[in-house]
């Protein structure tokens, strides 16, 4: 149902985009928006790369071939933003790897808009800790409930690889959270 409703929205594209755009913003920003989150921490941040997300998904609907859905290649625009985004900071700041986490670490704990509990907090910490390609399948896989071959689809990375990335990442988590 949701892929036939994704296709009548391109079409609608491509007879009224300003108002078929809207339609697509309103059916995905949200979603995008948590996935975008969960990879850069900040609300301002995430914000900023989503409203860039979008610019480049206007931009590049009329050519949208439809080889993959929708909402796989929104996904895929908002991952490369949001790494291409990390990438950008972390290259302003001139740090290596290790220290750009401690710096989201911090972003996560000064952030006003975070609000969960101390559990969550060193959840979150735990998350951030891990290599970028495990924290973004984590995420799609935990929190978005993502079927592996729509990752599959989104990251360009076989179901095989998904699933030891997903699996790594649960042991550094679990490791993280019962250290003390």
């Amino acid at each position: 149902m949701a892929d036939q409703h994704d296709k009548e929205l391109i079409q609608r594209f491509r007879e009224n985009r300003n108002y078929a755009f809207n339609l697509i913003v309103r059916k995905y920003q949200e979603r995008l928006y948590w996935h975008i989150r969960k990879m850069v921490i900040s609300h301002d941040d995430a914000d900023d790369v989503l409203q860039n997300t979008f610019i480049k998904a206007y931009q590049g609907l009329e050519k949208f071939r439809e080889d993959a859905s929708l909402f796989t290649w929104l996904y895929r625009i908002a991952t490369n933003e949001s790494l291409t985004f990390l990438k950008k900071e972390r290259s302003r700041f001139f740090q290596p790897i290790g220290d750009y986490q401690h710096q989201l670490e911090r972003t996560l704990v000064s952030e006003p808009h975070f609000d969960g509990d101390e559990l969550q907090l060193k959840l979150q910490k735990a998350i951030i800790r891990l290599p970028e390609k495990q924290r973004l399948v984590f995420n799609m896989k935990y929190f978005d409930e993502m079927k592996y071959e729509d990752m599959s689809a989104i990251l360009g990375t076989s179901v095989g690889a998904l699933k030891a990335s997903y699996h790594h990442a649960m042991k550094k988590i679990k490791q993280y959270l019962t250290e003390d």
